[in-house]
């Protein structure tokens, strides 16, 4: 419009004021060009908005049709974070329900490395609000050597409502710290039955490759604590729970600000143990600083009833993470005290060992109940005299004396009639040599030598060879015989049930946290025989032997006026060879002193409880390890307890007639 209204003034000026000739023509050609560009340019421009309107429109199709579901899909994502939720860990209790694991909810001050500029700068700078102590400060080190820098990381454990507000008030000072409400595991029995209970720790990337292969991964979303050993690392499955999540809108910035719907975690299922964690205190008070292992079975159902390793630890200290100084304090100690030993720990069983060689005598032939020998306080074998416990010998012996007394001269006769092999063959069915199948992970087998075995342990051929006189001391417990304390109270209650065979368990019952219905636990296969089938003759004479120990043999002074009957078996095992030498444990460094050991069954007639007492470097077993058992039983049987709680009663030096050295 603007080009033709200039175009019609021209032709009103050019008709009322004269042109020169040809002038007219040229203005009215011009005005057509310019009219005709126009139309053109129009064209063209509009062109172009029709093209980008369709472009839109095409856009918007795509957007709005095409791809709506899936846009609305991301949209929704953004706008909704599913978050899991971690399930409350299953309970610990003893047999009786005293509470020996459970948990609470405190908050927790977490910082992630990746979202830090400076950490030290950043630690510094909280200190300055909340109280970060040293050890705080290294247990963080550790755990970021051990975690990747975008997790996140607890600098300060259980803070207090104060402490929460003071930083939630300095929170946009600390860009990648942040306050989360996590749940603690606690043991409020601290070292008691630690090695039995065990303790959680943060996930590794061992932890989570297992979890992998086991197709547990998708369970442990936002789960950063695992059971690492004991019943806490062997009944994982049953204390974790099922990981539930919530659907949570978040703004843009990420935060929460409504759930719009939750499936609620389901808690992990509570475990009842077999163990009397009153009887468990007793018996490690008894054991007191000295270093050693009780276990206490019950040989009609296997449970475990006592299950002590000392020195021990306390297990709260792994909750957070432990710091650097604690853990190779318990890490580097020569006490061992992350050691379990009843589980783990291999000795040479000394004189405990007879009883079953007796059996085994009986079994195999080799020897009668009344046949007896002249022990003259040592036997010639080979040139070397093998050393009897008392000088001078014990006279004339038969089999119940045998045990009674404790003869080595009978079982170095034994062992030479019987050979290796032989006695092997008829040990074996009492579990020596084998793992008895315990509930809980990393048992050791032991080592029940024979020629078989010593030619797999060595790769020299003049190693491999079996030599006469080892099965001699092979024949009262030293030698190449190492077993673990379980080993020998699970073959001391085989002998106390008259052959039944119950595979020694840790777990009562398991409650279902849905329905809270209870099931029992059932043993692991073993494939061992449920019963050994052995002659009650044979039973009644080493019976007999065991019975007449604490009433005249070497364990007499320490069940003095027990007012029940009890059968058992005292064993003083070598931890280094004398070399001919007289053995006096003043003269010898404490730890190459003699294990001090106990094995025996309570009642005699009834047995109620079978149990083996190992005191490392303790000397002669009828004053260290018998004592503590007669603490045992006083408890188990008579219901006493010790006259000074934490301390074992000085029983005094056993009859020297009987006095058990070691062999």
């Amino acid at each position: 419009m603007f080009f033709r209204r200039n175009a019609a003034r021209r032709l009103f000026r050019s008709r009322a004021a004269p042109s020169p000739p040809g002038e007219n023509a040229a203005e009215f050609k011009n005005a057509d060009a310019e009219i005709r560009a126009f139309r053109v340019r129009l064209g063209v421009a509009a062109g172009a908005v029709m093209l980008a309107f369709g472009i839109l429109f095409a856009r918007f199709v795509l957007l709005q049709v095409v791809k709506h579901d899936e846009y609305q899909a991301a949209a929704e994502d953004n706008r909704i974070s599913v978050l899991p939720v971690v399930p409350n860990r299953g309970l610990i209790l003893d047999r009786n329900g005293m509470v020996l694991a459970r948990n609470y909810s405190a908050y927790t001050l977490e910082i992630t490395p990746s979202k830090v500029r400076d950490l030290d700068e950043t630690v510094n700078a909280l200190a300055g609000i909340v109280e970060i102590q040293a050890r705080d400060r290294r247990r963080f080190q550790k755990l970021l050597a051990e975690s990747k820098t975008f997790d996140s990381l607890p600098i300060r454990t259980r803070l207090s409502d104060e402490e929460v507000a003071r930083f939630a008030a300095n929170r946009w000072r600390f860009k990648g710290v942040e306050i989360k409400a996590r749940l603690f595991r606690q043991y409020p029995q601290g070292e008691v039955a630690a090695h039995v209970v065990g303790y959680i720790g943060r996930i590794s990337e061992k932890d989570k490759d297992t979890l992998e292969e086991r197709g547990w991964s998708a369970n442990y979303k936002g789960s950063e604590h695992i059971g690492k050993i004991g019943i806490e690392q062997s009944y994982e499955r049953e204390l974790h729970g099922t990981t539930g999540s919530e659907q949570v809108e978040v703004d843009a910035g990420g935060r929460a600000v409504r759930t719009l719907s939750r499936v609620a975690p389901v808690s992990g299922n509570n475990i009842t143990l077999t163990i009397d964690i009153e009887l468990q205190r007793i018996a490690e008070a008894a054991l007191g600083d000295r270093k050693g292992a009780v276990v206490a079975i019950e040989p009609s159902t296997g449970e475990v009833i006592a299950f002590v390793s000392r020195p021990a630890f306390d297990p709260n200290l792994f909750v957070d993470g432990i710091d650097s100084v604690n853990w190779d304090a318990l890490n580097t100690s020569p006490d061992k005290p992350l050691l379990n030993r009843p589980l783990r720990g291999i000795y040479p069983p000394g004189s405990t060992f007879k009883p079953f060689m007796a059996m085994a005598a009986l079994i195999s032939g080799k020897r009668t109940p009344t046949q007896t020998i002249s022990d003259p306080g040592y036997f010639m074998f080979g040139g070397h005299r093998f050393r009897d416990s008392k000088p001078g010998g014990h006279g004339t012996v038969d089999m119940v004396k045998s045990i009674v007394v404790s003869s080595d001269t009978y079982y170095y006769m034994l062992a030479n009639d019987m050979g290796i092999d032989l006695m092997a063959k008829h040990l074996a069915p009492f579990g020596f040599g084998s793992l008895t199948g315990i509930d809980i992970e990393g048992e050791l087998p032991g080592i029940l030598p024979s020629t078989a075995w010593k030619a797999r342990r060595f790769r020299r051929p003049e190693q491999q060879k079996w030599y006469a006189g080892e099965t001699i001391s092979a024949g009262i417990g030293q030698g190449y015989n190492s077993y673990t304390p379980l080993q020998l109270a699970h073959a001391t209650a085989v002998l106390a049930a008259d052959g039944l065979v119950k595979t020694p368990r840790l777990v009562r019952r398991i409650q279902d946290a849905k329905t809270g219905r209870f099931r029992s636990a059932e043993p692991r296969e073993t494939g061992k025989p449920a019963t050994l089938d052995l002659n009650p003759e044979h039973l009644a004479v080493v019976k007999r032997g065991l019975e007449g120990v604490p009433i005249a043999g070497t364990s007499a002074r320490a069940f003095a006026g027990a007012g029940y009957s009890s059968a058992g078996k005292t064993g003083t095992a070598q931890v280094y060879s004398l070399r001919g030498e007289t053995y006096d444990a003043k003269r010898v460094a404490a730890h190459l002193r003699d294990h001090s050991w106990y094995m025996a069954y309570a009642p005699a007639d009834r047995p109620k409880v079978a149990l083996a007492v190992l005191v490392e470097n303790g000397g002669f077993g009828s004053q260290s390890a018998a004592p503590i058992a007669r603490i045992v039983f006083d408890y188990v049987i008579a219901g006493k307890r010790p006259v000074v709680p934490g301390q074992a009663p000085f029983i005094g030096k056993p009859n020297a007639e009987f006095e058990d050295e070691p062999e």
